[in-house]
């Protein structure tokens, strides 16, 4: 599965005045493995694009934490409750891995989308994006099963069966541990 910046690279490439913007606005960061990034109950004013390592976003429910997005390299991840809406997200985002991203501002895309007609296509594009995986991920918990669900992962992500705590890709499957382990096991 090819990451929204690769299939929009050569947007990005050919237009210099949006390459050059991203360049300007963008924030290089790196976070070790188990730090937290973004933490529940905050604004989430940035959203990052990893270039190395896996991070999750994950919420707490009855004293267990869920995981609802895993990152990696040349993948986007943010509290999108909070970027877009710009208020206190239920959501933490937590280092998975050693990362290194850069963070991009709410307030910079917003600034450069109303000078930009080209940047703010780019944004639209890239929260058009974000709609569609979240309404596929919606599908994915609601009309398949388990099996189907571990499957199609396995298909799209295998890596991150090598690179994620089984704990955490099972309830991102929207699973318990112990029927992940079955699956895996068979």
């Amino acid at each position: 599965m090819e990451s929204f910046f690769l299939q929009n690279a050569s947007l990005l490439l050919e237009n210099e005045e949006i390459s050059s913007a991203l360049q300007e606005i963008a924030i290089h960061k790196s976070y070790k493995k188990g730090e937290i990034i973004h933490s529940s109950n905050t604004v989430c004013k940035h959203f990052y694009l990893l270039f190395s390592g896996a991070a999750r976003v994950f919420y707490y429910k009855d004293g267990k934490d869920i995981s609802v997005h895993i990152a990696q390299e040349q993948e986007s991840l943010t509290a999108v409750d909070s970027f877009i809406q710009r208020k206190k997200s239920k959501y933490s985002i937590e280092a998975l891995e050693d990362i290194e991203c850069i963070a991009i501002s709410r307030s910079d895309i917003e600034e450069l989308s109303s000078k930009s007609h080209d940047f703010e296509h780019f944004g639209r594009l890239f929260l058009e994006q974000i709609y569609i995986d979240l309404a596929e991920r919606l599908d994915s918990l609601l009309l398949h099963t388990s099996l189907e669900r571990y499957e199609n992962l396995l298909q799209k992500k295998p890596e991150l069966f090598q690179r994620v705590p089984a704990k955490h890709l099972a309830s991102f499957l929207g699973m318990s541990p112990e029927n992940f382990s079955r699956i895996r096991g068979k």
